[in-house]
């Protein structure tokens, strides 16, 4: 059953008005009224957004965010293609609830959460059998730095969907794959020294190299990857200790390196010796994966991967693999520095789920949920320039005059939605006009669609006329 306006929201008008408070606020808190009233019965269907902003004379914005607010309050459901409807159970009133900003602040690049309730069922079961059979107190100790030969083992079983065959003694276990990118970087270059990387690459890459002093030169690069013959100058010019890329589902851009183009690349840094840091993070997200420049160069790669951007982020256990066993050990001795060693917990819990097969279905689910996500987006966005990929979680919006990337990434700021402007990742040049879109994290579907279609809203507006949520 569907709810009429006039006859049921006509009262909502004076009570936004006069509640003294923002206007996303009120709707929400005259759904709550209307349901204890009675007014609104379990089941009522809301009207549709633009219809019910159009009724109460109010910004798309606006009344997207309120219904995002009733969500979140447990007060709504809504259904993709479906509509909004009112639960059946007014939940109590409680204390603080989950904010606009925490359901649709998207700037970190998360995987989707699982919503599969059969999976998630299976993760605690398997949690709750792994404190009950392991030997914690051997797992509270201190171990070697590297993981223990049972964990490094499950680690090269992993990457075997983009490594063939590793060998175990050349991966280490490491706590995410910040540390491990740290620590390799540390072994190659020293204060002052250059590593090349793409013009427009991951953020993280930046922030590390500013800690330890070493210098970006970033590359031009287009949809296959980086200009080999920029990388070629720049060996020649710079003397580049290493090559950092992320060259599969690109974060920010999700660019991914053609084969021809890995190749190229490849060739220059064998005949420079010039070694290459291959970030891989979303490497296990395509069902049928690039060529790793571990497998074209193995003597010059230095591979890492990890769980976070495919099982869970709060792991925080990744492999990285060396090129041979003698530069794994050459590795430990900055790697402990750093970091100590991954926690045995979390490594250990990392090697039960990817040998019960766990991992692999955590996995799975987020393809399924990422490629729902790419489909809503490319509905959603049809009249934006974006590019993403399907198995990616993350897309790269191109942001149209009038408005600049800041302007942009500020409005939605200040009305809820969390964007990464090309500033953040710019390693040279001018920063492009564009933005990263993040689809995952905490946010289900419902969420992020109601995510979208702000996005949406905002691009087909001017900067003078957007309206910024009071």
């Amino acid at each position: 059953m569907e709810t009429k306006l006039t006859e049921s929201f006509g009262h909502w008008n004076s009570a936004i008005r006069n509640s003294g408070q923002p206007a996303y606020m009120a709707i929400a808190d005259i759904i709550a009224d209307d349901m204890r009233a009675g007014r609104l019965a379990a089941g009522a269907r809301l009207p549709p957004l633009r219809e019910l902003a159009a009724q109460l004379q109010l910004n798309f914005t606006t009344v997207a965010r309120g219904y995002a607010e009733a969500q979140r309050r447990g007060l709504i459901d809504s259904h993709a293609g479906q509509g909004t409807f009112i639960r059946a159970v007014l939940p109590p009133k409680s204390g603080r609830t989950r904010g606009f900003s925490d359901l649709l602040h998207m700037t970190m690049n998360l995987p989707p959460e699982p919503r599969d309730t059969a999976l998630l069922q299976r993760m605690r079961l398997s949690i709750a059998r792994f404190y009950e059979s392991s030997d914690l107190r051997a797992l509270l100790r201190y171990q070697d730095f590297g993981g223990s030969a049972e964990d490094r083992l499950a680690g090269a079983c992993w990457l075997q969907h983009c490594l063939p065959d590793v060998n175990p003694e050349r991966v280490l276990v490491c706590p995410g794959a910040q540390s491990a990118l740290l620590g390799v970087m540390t072994m190659l270059a020293r204060p002052g020294d250059v590593i090349c990387t793409e013009a427009v690459t991951y953020p993280g890459v930046k922030a590390l190299a500013t800690q330890i002093g070493v210098r970006l030169h970033g590359l031009p690069a287009d949809d296959e990857g980086i200009d080999p013959q920029a990388f070629a100058a720049a060996c020649g010019a710079h003397a580049p200790k290493a090559l950092y890329c992320n060259p599969t589902l690109l974060n920010p851009t999700t660019a991914t390196y053609s084969l021809a183009r890995r190749e190229a690349v490849a060739d220059i840094a064998r005949r420079y010796g010039v070694p290459i840091i291959e970030d891989d993070a979303y490497g296990m997200l395509p069902i049928d994966p690039p060529t790793p420049f571990a497998q074209l160069v193995p003597e010059l790669t230095f591979y890492i991967s990890g769980l976070a951007k495919c099982v869970g982020a709060g792991l925080r256990i990744a492999y990285l693999v060396a090129p041979d066993a003698r530069l794994a050990t050459r590795l430990m001795a900055p790697l402990r520095a750093i970091t100590v060693m991954a926690s045995p917990v979390t490594a250990a819990l990392a090697t039960l789920w990817i040998n019960d097969g766990t991992a692999e279905a955590a996995l799975s689910a987020i393809r399924r949920a990422s490629h729902i996500r790419q489909e809503d987006a490319a509905h959603l966005l049809s009249a934006a320039h974006y590019v993403s990929k399907p198995d990616a979680f993350h897309l790269w919006l191109s942001v149209p005059a009038p408005w600049t990337r800041l302007t942009f990434a500020k409005h939605l700021r200040e009305n809820g939605v969390g964007v990464v402007a090309s500033d953040a990742c710019t390693v040279s040049g001018m920063p492009p006009e564009a933005v990263r879109v993040c689809m995952g994290g905490a946010a289900d579907r419902t969420d992020c669609r109601h995510m979208l279609e702000l996005i949406a809203d905002a691009l087909v507006q001017s900067p003078s006329s957007a309206e910024v949520v009071p």
